[in-house]
C-alpha cells in the first residue's frame, strides 16, 4: 500500500473493513459485489486492490494469523511439549470456527505448494511445525505426524462443522477425539 494515493488507502482500509463483516457473516463465499456495494464502491475497484478471493481473505484474516504465529512461539517455551502443540491446534480451531473462512484459505491448495511464502497457509504451517518439532523431539508426539497431516485435521474439524446449530460442541467432540490418536503411543 506504501506509495498508493491517499483515497486508495482509505478504499483498500474501508473495502477491508467490509470485508471483515461480511466474511464474518457469510463465510469465505461472501459476495464480493455485495462487499463492492456496502463499501461504496466499484466492483472492479474491489478487484484492483483484492485481484482473487482468495487475496480478500487473506487480508482478512492477516492479523489473526500473526497473533497465532506469535502464540506459537511464545507455547515453544513450554514445558509440556504436546500440552503446547495440543493448546495452539485447539486456538486455530476455535478461531477458524469463528471467522467463518479461514478454514478456506487453508484448504485452497496443499500447504506445501503454496507458492506465496506471506500467505495464511504456510505462515501458520510454519509456527506449528516449531511446536510439533519440539513434540517430536521431546516424544510427546508420533515422529510420522506432518504440520501438513495437522491442519488438515483443523481445517477438516472446521469446515465439517462449520454449519452445525452449535459448531464449537461438535468440532470440540471432534478435536479430542483426534488428539488422542496422535500421541507417542497412539493415545
Amino acid at each position: 500500500m506504501t506509495g498508493q494515493r491517499s483515497d486508495a488507502r482509505r478504499n483498500h482500509t474501508h473495502i477491508l473493513a467490509v470485508a471483515e463483516a461480511e466474511v464474518a457473516a457469510q463465510g469465505a463465499q461472501a459476495s464480493l459485489e455485495r462487499i463492492a456495494r456496502i463499501a461504496g464502491v466499484g466492483s472492479a475497484t474491489v478487484r484492483r486492490h483484492f485481484p482473487t478471493r482468495k487475496a480478500l481473505l487473506e487480508a482478512v484474516f492477516r492479523q489473526r494469523v500473526h497473533d497465532l504465529c506469535d502464540r506459537a512461539h511464545t507455547l515453544c517455551g513450554e514445558h509440556d511439549s504436546r500440552s503446547a502443540l495440543v493448546e495452539w491446534l485447539r486456538e486455530l480451531l476455535a478461531y477458524s470456527l469463528a471467522a467463518r473462512g479461514l478454514a478456506d484459505v487453508l484448504c485452497y491448495q496443499p500447504l506445501q505448494d503454496e507458492a506465496d511464502q506471506d500467505s495464511c497457509a504456510p505462515t501458520i504451517a510454519a509456527a506449528g511445525a516449531l511446536l510439533l518439532r519440539k513434540a517430536i523431539d521431546d516424544r510427546t508426539v508420533r515422529a510420522d505426524i506432518t504440520i501438513d497431516d495437522l491442519l488438515i485435521l483443523i481445517v477438516g474439524i472446521a469446515l465439517a462443522t462449520e454449519k452445525y446449530s452449535d459448531p464449537t460442541m461438535q468440532a470440540d467432540r471432534a478435536f479430542r477425539l483426534a488428539v488422542a490418536g496422535f500421541g507417542a503411543n497412539g493415545t
